[in-house]
């Protein structure tokens, strides 16, 4: 299956510095890629987890007694390493964005660009889909979710546009969405509008920002000391936190400080941010807007 080419995958593998005998975290696994890059690097004893809540992603699992594919969203990470009774892992890699094959599988309905229904759950047992969300939430949560995950300027004028039309018959799926859309949106940036749009709704879907919190804050206290976080983002909400909570330890960018103004925070960062090479971009145009992040365990 062609799942997702990784991105960034020479910078995310030197970015964790792997011990051969280490024990480490794939928490996007997705299609292998930077899990099979892992795994070269492990001798005997060393150890791999991958998680993914997508249960196509176990379509890709790697047959190797150092692996072990989780079937859960990293949210959960500490909950299933503790309970395999690992307390402390050497380094953790996530891949923040949505795989080539969900964007290309119309049936997920991740993309304006092919009429599927409107889904968009990454884990495809959830209850909350993105249909859902348009023909049932009100005005004032539509605004507020384009605004807050999309940047849309006229959030308030798009969210009423949907409750009009969903007045007279439910919007089932990604075109008829785009149709409606396309009503309110400049012609000049429409893919560009039409994409954040698309965003924002998926994120509400799958409590993305919240999930990255909660994954980040357990990084934290999984990491050994000078155990390696790797964190590759493809928007600025999802990067935001990943710079904030390095750098302060916190998701607002307000450092908590001791007694003596010295500031309290888990990680250190190492080096700057990464982008991708114009050769990288050239082979791989969806890796245009990636951006890595490495930390250190104090």
């Amino acid at each position: 299956m062609k799942y997702h080419t990784p991105v960034l995958l020479t910078e995310a593998i030197d970015g964790l510095m792997i011990d051969p005998m280490g024990v480490y975290v794939d928490a996007t696994y997705g299609g292998g890629g930077h899990a099979k890059a892992i795994l070269k690097e492990l001798r005997v004893g060393g150890t791999l987890y991958g998680f993914d809540c997508d249960a196509d992603a176990k379509k890709n699992r790697i047959e190797n007694a150092s692996f072990q594919l989780v079937p859960a969203n990293f949210k959960y990470i500490e909950n299933f390493l503790n309970h395999d009774d690992i307390y402390q892992v050497d380094g953790i890699l996530a891949d923040f964005g949505v795989s080539s094959y969900q964007i290309d599988t119309s049936n997920r309905g991740f993309s304006f660009m092919k009429d599927g229904p409107l889904d968009m759950r990454m884990n495809q047992n959830a209850t909350l889909t993105a249909k859902q969300v348009i023909n049932h939430y009100h005005v004032e949560q539509l605004s507020q979710i384009l605004y807050r995950y999309g940047q849309i300027k006229n959030a308030s004028k798009i969210a009423q546009a949907i409750v009009l039309c969903r007045k007279d018959d439910s919007i089932d799926t990604t075109f008829e969405l785009r149709q409606v859309l396309s009503k309110c949106i400049p012609k000049v940036k429409e893919y560009q509008t039409l994409a954040k749009i698309f965003q924002a709704i998926r994120i509400e879907v799958n409590q993305e920002l919240e999930a990255i919190k909660s994954f980040l804050k357990q990084c934290a206290n999984l990491l050994k000391p000078k155990g390696r976080m790797v964190c590759i983002s493809y928007h600025s909400l999802e990067d935001r936190l990943v710079k904030f909570f390095i750098q302060t330890g916190t998701f607002t960018n307000q450092p908590i400080k001791d007694f003596y103004g010295n500031i309290i925070r888990p990680l250190n960062q190492v080096g700057k941010l990464v982008r991708p090479s114009q050769e990288e971009i050239t082979i791989n145009p969806k890796a245009r807007s990636a951006r890595l992040r490495i930390a250190e365990k104090r």
